[in-house]
């Protein structure tokens, strides 16, 4: 325990990773509890350092981390699972960058929420056994929008959201969803989708990743799919998804 001071245990992902001093990381943590944590570990960025393996993006590690005055600090870390599926190809760590960077932003200091940890970590696992993009776009998208809809913003998915119609065959991010042909005349940048888009649509929030990833997908489907995700998530948590941006123009 670093200097007498308390530490806690804790099993968290890493999310993310920004270079501290020559050799040390300040690490963003998603911790099993669903709460957001930064800490540091230092020498992390040292060739051959005992905690430059545990600390990879995307890793699940049990870490001992002493209370700081301002960040903790990484005592001891014991790798649980690298997601090693993923590295080495360029679209699977480009899809799980997406998902990692959703979760950041969906995640706080001293909030918890049980949903988020175990969601995020069965996207990793969907994106390591994603046979190809199509999937992986699948597993980005339906990450996307399951944990949107979590922390409430749910599209609009059974009715025109301006009028109520059902007989929908528009979408719009910024509106909410989806709208009739009638309303989607009166807003910008809407998005003409077939009955087929629409059922995959919904298909993201309600079935799972094991699911998703042995389903039959037709490519340009799963593209308009994972690109819609990212508008409502731009849209929605009003960030700039560079991330995600990166993996659409692959």
């Amino acid at each position: 325990m670093a200097g007498g001071r308390k530490a806690t245990r804790l099993t968290a992902i890493v999310l993310g990773r920004t270079k501290l001093a020559e050799q040390d990381l300040i690490l963003t943590l998603l911790s099993q509890d669903g709460a957001q944590v930064r800490a540091v570990a230092k020498g992390a960025r040292k060739p051959g350092g005992r905690l430059a393996s545990r600390v990879e993006l995307f890793c699940e590690t049990d870490f001992l981390i002493a209370h700081g005055r301002s960040l903790g600090i990484v005592s001891e870390a014991s790798l649980i699972d690298a997601h090693d599926g993923v590295r080495g190809d360029l679209d699977k760590v480009s899809a799980a960058s997406a998902i990692a960077e959703i979760a950041r932003l969906t995640s706080y200091e001293d909030i918890v929420d049980s949903f988020l940890y175990p969601i995020c970590a069965k996207a990793l696992w969907a994106c390591e056994q994603a046979a190809d993009q199509p999937h992986l776009d699948l597993v980005v998208a339906a990450y996307a929008f399951k944990v949107l809809s979590h922390a409430g913003w749910r599209p609009e998915l059974l009715s025109c959201i301006a009028c109520g119609d059902e007989a929908v065959s528009f979408f719009s991010a910024p509106a909410g969803g989806l709208l009739c042909a009638s309303c989607a005349k009166d807003v910008e940048g809407t998005t003409e989708m077939s009955a087929t888009e629409i059922a995959w649509l919904k298909a993201l929030i309600s079935m799972r990743f094991d699911e998703l990833i042995q389903a039959e997908v037709d490519a340009d489907i799963a593209a308009l799919l994972v690109s819609l995700a990212h508008s409502w998530c731009a849209v929605h948590l009003d960030a700039r998804m560079k991330a995600f941006e990166f993996m659409l123009s692959l």
